[in-house]
């Protein structure tokens, strides 16, 4: 009696090569998957987009207030071809329509602007 390569497929009969699963069964199980994907990663998108648009919001409402003046508005918005290239652009709206005040960058960061104060 000779020994097998591998002993642990001794008596082993090949299926007949169909798929365990029928395709319904693989189906579901692709969108479960898809869904289960889904459900970790959008929370994360949706948390970044919102941190980011609040924090463009009130970046640019401060810098408006400084280098324009308290009688304007502040626009932030996410832009691929200003001033800027990519990221976030500020805006002032006022009488004379929009004015271009800074580049925020992809990700804005928030620092008050305060005037240089004589010491």
């Amino acid at each position: 009696m000779s020994m097998p390569d591998e002993p642990e497929l001794a008596g082993y009969q090949p299926g007949d090569g169909t798929p365990l699963r029928g395709r319904r069964m693989r189906r579901a199980a692709q969108v479960v998957v898809v869904l289960g994907v889904a459900g970790l990663v959008l929370p994360g998108v949706v948390t970044t987009v919102s941190v980011g648009t609040r924090t463009a919001n009130a970046l640019c409402a401060n810098m408006v207030t400084y280098y324009v003046g308290e009688g304007t508005s502040s626009v932030a918005r996410w832009e691929f071809f200003g001033p800027g290239v990519i990221g976030w652009e500020c805006y002032s709206e006022g009488f004379g329509g929009e004015k271009h005040v800074a580049s925020l960058g992809m990700i804005p960061t928030y620092r008050e602007i305060h005037p240089a104060r004589a010491a």
